[in-house]
């Protein structure tokens, strides 16, 4: 099976990503949240006037001088992205107090705007449910009314398509297509509107870094890849902190390319890659397996009739979509120089 390339830009994403136009399928990302604490010394570096707005207690003037920011970001996505292709953007609203008022800053009403005016069409998002064990279901005055107000226990995945559906025109770009299928009960749950899934580990505990990762969970970029990529594709996070999403496309057969303004944190990433062993990549593909078999066994034992068979995996499926499904195991994983890697993958 074919190679696949993964590679690491340390740069400022407000400045052109090193991509040649239309030269990426998919993107997957999560950037710095605008008027999330966390992020505000990040983004003052990169435009001064962030940094005098919030000290001068102006609000809404800074979020919207953080959304500029990544208004040069989503720029370059558009430039890089082919005809038909796809950016996924995980972004959670903030919630903060200035002047002695709080109030809620729709993040992701504001990236909307942003990829609408850059000519994307934005399909049916995703809301993703952060599992809580938090007690607390509200702030503000407690239990006396009018003054309390609810906790953000949710995130967005924001789905945006550049110009029209992708086109898969010759029969090596459909056979490619129709291999890289998922099982049809594996459809039905990922193409729901609501995700119910727990966040990841967020202290770094690295000296010289920033303290929280904030960093998405493993299944989100592994599920959008395979959604919305055939194996081979380049997907492009531009905001990578520590490379789940170029982990996800090696689990998946795609190539990757991750960019990061602070080097630490891309040597931080480019250490996790190197130390990845294969059969972590390997299990999430060999987990797919066996809960397709689940599946088919669950689902005989009431009665449904299988009429299609997928001679590459040696296992039934249930619509003729995915009777061409070729999964490929990782059997090497090599470094290139100090920012790529290379996998190179054999059929299960």
């Amino acid at each position: 099976m074919d190679n696949t390339s993964h590679k690491i830009f340390v740069s400022n994403t407000a400045k052109e990503i090193s991509l040649d136009d239309q030269s990426v399928q998919l993107v997957v990302t999560s950037p710095p949240y605008p008027m999330i604490e966390m992020w505000d010394e990040q983004m003052s570096s990169q435009n001064k006037s962030i940094g005098k707005s919030l000290k001068s207690m102006q609000g809404k003037l800074a979020f919207e001088s953080m959304h500029e920011v990544l208004d040069r970001a989503w720029k370059e996505v558009e430039r890089v992205l082919i005809p038909g292709g796809t950016a996924c953007i995980n972004i959670g609203d903030a919630a903060r107090s200035f002047g002695g008022e709080f109030a809620l800053y729709s993040n992701h009403s504001r990236i909307i705007t942003s990829f609408l005016k850059l000519g994307f069409v934005n399909l049916p998002n995703i809301i993703w449910r952060k599992q809580t064990n938090a007690p607390n279901k509200f702030m503000g005055s407690g239990m006396l009314p009018a003054g309390a107000y609810m906790t953000l226990e949710h995130e967005y995945i924001l789905i945006f398509r550049k110009a029209g559906k992708r086109k898969f025109t010759s029969a090596a770009e459909k056979k490619h297509r129709r291999e890289s299928a998922y099982f049809w009960e594996e459809r039905n749950c990922w193409f729901s509107d609501l995700w119910d899934l727990k966040g990841t580990r967020q202290d770094l505990g690295i000296k010289d870094i920033r303290p929280r990762s904030a960093a998405f969970p493993f299944e989100i970029p592994c599920r959008l890849i395979n959604m919305f990529s055939v194996k081979g594709d380049l997907v492009l996070d531009p905001f990578m902190g520590t490379g789940t999403s170029l982990i996800a496309a090696m689990a998946s057969e795609r190539s990757s390319i991750g960019v990061e303004i602070d080097e630490k944190l891309a040597s931080e990433a480019s250490s996790r890659l190197a130390s990845l062993n294969l059969a972590s990549l390997n299990k999430r593909m060999l987990e797919r397996l066996e809960r397709h078999r689940r599946f088919v066994k669950e689902a005989k034992a009431k009665g449904r009739d299988f009429k299609h068979f997928n001679n590459n995996l040696g296992m039934e499926v249930f619509t003729g979509q995915e009777r061409d499904i070729l999964f490929g195991s990782l059997i090497e994983l090599s470094r290139e120089g100090k920012w790529g890697f290379i996998c190179r993958y054999q059929p299960v």
